[in-house]
């Protein structure tokens, strides 16, 4: 018997006789154990549920803007923080380079000169 295709149908079997062997004779009348019966001291902010919704403390002083950054900072991947660090480096070398030139600059203007008299 093929259809018209090629294909010989498989007969499934609708009816098990495995079902008496899936029985369980566990009974389940017995009580849940404790797993731990007493409370050990310093767990207790544990077990109870934290409900105070208030920002954390290290979050004080901090704008929205900074915290929207260190959410950016902290899903950036592996090379994104490369970048970043990299692109803080140049910032840094690009700052010290300017503060040099300051520095030169308030030197020749005599700035920096100690104008007290001594006596």
């Amino acid at each position: 018997m093929t259809d018209s295709e090629g294909r010989t149908p498989v007969k499934i079997k609708e009816e098990t006789d495995d079902e008496p062997n899936l029985m369980s004779l566990e009974k389940l009348d017995r009580g849940t154990p404790e797993i731990w019966p007493e409370k050990a001291s310093g767990m207790r902010g544990f077990a109870t549920p934290n409900l105070n919704f208030s920002p954390p403390a290290w979050t004080k002083g901090l704008t929205q803007d900074d915290i929207n950054s260190m959410y950016q900072l902290g899903a950036l991947s592996t090379n994104g923080i490369i970048a970043e660090v990299k692109k803080l480096y140049d910032q840094a070398y690009q700052l010290g380079v300017q503060e040099s030139k300051e520095m030169t600059r308030g030197k020749y203007l005599n700035i920096f000169t100690n104008n007290r008299k001594k006596s």
